[in-house]
């Protein structure tokens, strides 16, 4: 079975510590739209959906910290983008939650074409930037060994 969105090169914003975040996200998404597509319970799509909006909020104050601490000029419009989706995440949850909305794959494409359109346009712009102020487009080896966003993604 093919997954719903494929990781690529055109994803990559080739910062490995954010990228290794975007890729938990992908992973998230395709879990939800994998549930939807095999007709799972709703409680366990709505497990996945809990944790791919958990992860969203640790990966947007990831992002947003080293915005901040680098101090990246596109940082408030950059936040205010964060802030829409994860104000459309709860509207989305508030609708399932009342019975006026279910977990289609409307839902699952809404997320892939947010989080897409996100990654190669949005987060592009912060990347020159973060490369001039000395971050490194690579981990080093102890960095890998203390990931921590792994294991909360891939837990349930």
């Amino acid at each position: 079975m093919s997954r719903f969105i494929e990781w690529s090169n055109e994803l990559s914003v080739g910062i490995e510590e954010i990228d290794a975040q975007h890729q938990v996200l992908v992973d998230l998404l395709n879990q939800v739209h994998e549930a939807i597509q095999q007709r799972r319970t709703t409680e366990v799509t709505n497990d996945i959906i809990d944790r791919l909006e958990e992860y969203t909020r640790v990966h947007f104050a990831v992002e947003e910290s080293l915005m901040r601490i680098l101090h990246y000029p596109g940082y408030k419009r950059h936040k205010e983008e964060h802030e829409k989706l994860i104000a459309q995440l709860a509207e989305l949850r508030a609708k399932m939650e009342a019975g006026k909305a279910s977990i289609s794959f409307e839902l699952a494409h809404f997320l892939k074409v947010w989080l897409t359109k996100h990654i190669m346009e949005v987060d592009q712009h912060y990347v020159a930037h973060f490369l001039a102020q000395g971050i490194r487009p690579e981990l080093d080896k102890d960095s890998r060994a203390k990931r921590f966003w792994w294991s909360l993604a891939r837990t349930g």
